[in-house]
Formats: structure tokens, sequence, C-alpha cells
């Protein structure tokens, strides 16, 4: 009932999709209630119109998909249908559906009856996915049959020729290209319209009938014992004879079943080609034209009833399942050869990038390795650059030490001659010291005899102004006192030309006191630098000796023309020789 029903629905396909005029994949659903209208009347299932109002509602709007109307066609009528129904009658009506809309407007060399033919045949050989289409394996055995049935001979480069032209991107024909590929004459050429459709018609009778085989043949009475000739007809379980070929005028019918048989008789009564079919209730008697007929027949009913006895389809239809099942059984190992070279493929892919990855991974590792062996040069060169960098720095450090300790041993050479140097400067600054100490001496002597002549000076100044203004009181006050004053005036300048006889002398002993000072000084100064100097030096050499310095300065006698130039020795001894001579006076 399986294989029923798909047959069925091939069919009713094609009307749907001619219903859809937009080809957005949806049907109105006034059509689709005609649709299923007409379905029950021709495949004989109750009409159920309630079912069909209640499944398309008129408040469920738009159109209606082919899997929405899949549920109600499933339902109320697939599963209904019995063997009872007209199958040319069911296709035709779905053929009246799609042909208008579908059939090529280019001239054909076949009718359109055989154009009916041709795309019922198409839904008996298409496979059984959506949209409908016929296999290249298929269309080639459909050619083979027609071409067998013309009585040519099959061409088989034209149709692999035909095979290397056909479009790639389809799997296979659609029921119109099928048409158009036989009405075109691409493969019957040389055979005229009426050879044509008589091959379509066989092979429509074959595979779509189930007509086993036909033909003309003599059959005996069973009540008159005549003979009379009859359109013989086998299908897989019953043999229909007719008066004619047209199949208008139907005599009766030879059921068959697995008791059947068929056996060969002698030539009698003047009828040749004798053979017997042998069934349950009856027995008939059939002459066929010629010998080879005779065994075509007996082989055809043998065939038919061992088919029978094991259950099986017809050849055809067996034929048929066997190729569909080599066709998926090829398509699995395809699937299955594809699936194992995509993951072959995959593995190659990844056996590919593993080795890619390897690849670079030894890439890397030898552009590491090189890096590595380049670093591990340039350390090398760099570690003997810099131990010969450091060797050389170690050498020069060497020599430079070296020569410090050469330095250092001058310098401790110099170092000993300095301190035995300091140690004479040290004399010798001792002796500048004595000498700065004795010159200091005599300094505070001259300073103090100046000091004293200062005084001398100052005394001697007053008692001359003194003088100076009783000489002139003198002169003031008597005339008469002025030749005494005059003689005391003699007296007095005398006294003061000595005087300043002796300030004369004075003065040129101070002078060349101060010049014996300026000496001093200049070797004070003198001492003092050397001890500068020396102190300098010593302290310059890191202190070894710390210089003497000389005590504090006592106050020096000053003069009115400057420090004094004698002792007080000699001072005291001046004052007493003016004293004397005062007196004296």
């Amino acid at each position: 009932m399986g294989g029923l029903k798909d047959e069925l629905l091939k069919a009713i396909w094609h009307a749907f999709t001619a219903l859809d005029l937009d080809r957005s994949g949806k049907v109105s659903k006034s059509q689709l209630k005609v649709l299923s209208h007409n379905l029950c009347t021709v495949l004989k299932v109750p009409h159920d119109p309630v079912a069909l109002e209640e499944h398309f509602r008129d408040d469920d709007e738009g159109p209606v998909s082919n899997q929405g109307y899949m549920p109600y066609l499933n339902k109320f009528i697939l599963e209904k249908v019995q063997d009872n129904f007209d199958k040319i009658e069911f296709n035709r009506m779905c053929w009246t559906l799609c042909v208008k809309k579908n059939l090529t407007k280019n001239p054909l060399l076949i009718t359109e009856e055989d154009a009916f033919k041709v795309w019922v045949i198409f839904n008996f050989l298409s496979e059984d996915k959506y949209p409908l289409l016929i296999v290249p394996e298929e269309i080639e055995y459909l050619l083979k049959k027609l071409t067998e049935a013309m009585g040519g001979g099959w061409q088989q480069e034209q149709f692999e020729h035909y095979k290397i032209n056909f479009d790639d991107s389809k799997d296979g024909l659609s029921a119109w290209e099928l048409i158009e590929l036989v009405g075109n004459g691409q493969f019957s050429k040389g055979m005229d319209r009426q050879t044509v459709s008589m091959a379509i018609n066989e092979v429509f009778n074959e595979l779509i009938l189930d007509v086993l085989k036909q033909g003309y043949m003599m059959k005996k009475g069973h009540k008159r014992k005549n003979w009379t000739e009859r359109w013989f007809v086998l299908k897989p379980n019953i043999i229909s004879y007719y008066v004619s070929e047209d199949l208008k005028d139907k005599k009766g019918d030879i059921l068959l079943d697995e008791n059947c048989c068929v056996e060969s008789l002698p030539d009698k009564d003047g009828k040749k080609c004798l053979f017997l079919i042998k069934c349950f209730d009856k027995t008939f008697e059939i002459s066929a034209s010629d010998k080879k007929k005779k065994q075509e027949w007996i082989q055809a009913i043998h065939s038919t009833v061992h088919l029978l006895k094991l259950g099986s389809p017809p050849p055809h239809k067996e034929a048929r399942q066997r190729r569909k099942e080599l066709r998926r059984k090829l398509l699995a190992e395809q699937e299955e050869l594809e699936r194992q070279m995509k993951e072959l493929q995959a593995a190659n892919e990844n056996k590919q990038q593993e080795l890619e990855s390897v690849r670079k991974k030894l890439e890397e590792a030898a552009s590491r390795a090189a890096d590595e062996e380049k670093k591990r040069l340039q350390t090398q060169a760099e570690l003997q650059t810099r131990f010969s960098t450091e060797l050389e720095r170690e050498k020069l450090i060497r020599q430079q030490m070296e020569e410090q300790v050469a330095q250092k041993s001058s310098e401790l050479e110099q170092y000993l001659q300095r301190v035995r140097e300091l140690e004479d400067m040290y004399l010798k600054l001792q002796e500048a010291l004595e000498d700065e100490r004795q010159a200091r001496q005599d300094e505070e002597t001259v300073r103090k005899l100046q000091a004293r002549l200062l005084e001398e000076e100052s005394s001697k100044r007053a008692e001359l102004e003194k003088w100076h203004l009783a000489q002139q009181q003198a002169i003031q006050t008597t005339e008469a006192e002025k030749q005494k004053l005059e003689q005391q005036r003699v007296l007095k300048e005398q006294a003061l030309q000595e005087a300043m006889a002796q300030l004369e002398q004075l003065e040129l002993e101070r002078k060349q006191a101060l010049e014996q000072y300026e000496g001093v000084k200049k070797k004070l100064e003198m001492a003092t630098n050397t001890t500068k100097s020396w102190k300098d030096k010593v302290a310059h050499h890191e202190g070894l000796i710390r210089l003497i310095e000389p005590g504090s300065k006592k106050p020096h006698l000053i003069t009115n023309w400057g420090p004094a130039a004698f002792t007080q020795a000699e001072l005291e001894e001046r004052e007493k020789s003016w004293k004397e001579k005062r007196t004296t006076e």
C-alpha cells in the first residue's frame, strides 16, 4: 500500500504545483477543495464534506502550502484508497490540471495522448524526491525500451554524448523535459510518428498497465468447442482476452494463481502450436500463430505463475526496485565514499596541517637553532672579544699597576726625599725663625729709640717756643734790655744754632735709624715671607711640621719725624747730655 501511495502522490504533486500559479508554494483553498473532491471521485474514496470544510475553514486566512495540505490528503484520501480505481482515469485527471501550464509549445513528433503516457511513465520511473526528477539511468532505460519497441538499435555512443552535454547543475529531467526529449525525435531518427506512438504505447502497457505480454491467439470455446481469435493480455495475476486490440469488447478473464500451470500440447484437429492453461476450475486450450509465439507465451505464463508462487512483483517493477535499490546503494556507497573522502580529505588536511605545523615547527626550530647558533657564535665572538678586551685590559691594568707601583715607589722615594727636605727646611725654618726673632727684637729697640727721640724733639720744640716768646717779650719791654737781650738773643741764637745743628744731627741720626729700621723691616718681611713660604710648604706637605709664630709686637717709639731710630739707652744718654748743656748755659 505504501508503494501505491507514493505513486499517487507523484501525480497529485503535479496537480498541486500546476495550481500554484505564482510559484509561491501555496494554493488557494477553493482550488484545493475542488482538487480534493475530484481525487475522492476518481479514487473511489467516500467524500467527507464536513472534514473538508473543517480542514479548510474560511477564518484561516491565506492560501495553503503543500505541507499544510498533506495532513488532510493523507488522512481523508490516501489512507482510504483501495486498489479498485482506474489508474488511467486518475492520472488523466491530474494530467488535465497540469498539461496546459507545463507542456512545451514547440512542435513534437508525438501526440498529446503519447505525451500523457510518457508523463505517466515518468511518474513511475522518477525518484521518490520532490521536485520530481528522472535520473539519467532511468532515462537510458526508457529510451532503450522505446528503441527496442520500435525495432531499432540502441545508440549508446549517442546517449553518452547526450549525457556529456547534460547540465551538471541538475540531477535529472523533469516530466516536461522528458516529454520534449522523447517528442523531438533525437533518439528516434528515421522512425515515423506511428512507430514512435506504438513504441510508447507498448512501453506504457508494460510499465504502467502491468501488461507482461499481449497478442492475437486462437482460443477454444468451452461450450461449442469452436476456435475463435482473441486479443490476449497477460498481467501479473490475470489473462484477459478481447475481441480486438482496442480493448473495448472484453470476452473473459483467466485468473492465475500459484496452482495454475501451462503445458504444451501436440497438434490436433488441424490446429498447431497448442498449449494448455490449467486453472483451479477451468482449463483453456490456446493456439499460437507459430512456435516462437507459443514458446514465448508458455514462458511468460510460467514466469507469471512462478512470481505468484514467490509473491514477487512484476518483472518491470522488480527491475525498477532493483535499479532504485542499486542507485540507493550506489548513492549510499558514493555518500560513504564521499564521507570517507571527506574524512580522508579532512585527515589529509589535518595531516597536511600537522605536516605544515611540523614543517613550521621544524622551520621555527631550525630558525631558532640558527638564531641560537648565531647567538652562540655572536656570544662566543662577544665572549672572545670580551675576553680579549678583558685580557688587554688586565694587561693594561697590570701595566698600569706596575707603573703605579713604580710610580708609588718613585713617589715613596720622592716622599722620603721630601721628608728629608722637610727636615732640612725645618732646620732652615728654625734658623729663619731665630733670625726673625732677632730682627723683631732689633725692630723693637729701634722703635723705642725713635720714640725717645720724638719725645726729646717735642720737648725741644716746646722750649724753643718758650724762648721765642720770652725773646719777643724782652724786645717789647725795654730798649735797654734790648742790647742785653740782643746779646742774650745772639747767645740764644748761637745756642739755637747749636740746637739746630744738634737737631740736624738728630735728624741725620733719625734718618739713619729710619734707614736701619727699613732694612730691618725688609729683613723682617723677608723672614716673614720665608716663614710663610715654609709654612705653606709644610702645610702642603701634609703638615709634618707646625710652624712657630712670633709673639705679639709692643708699640714702637714714635717721633714727629717718624719711628725712633735709636735705642732707649741711647735716648737716655742723649737726654743726659742735653740737660748738661742746658745747665752750662
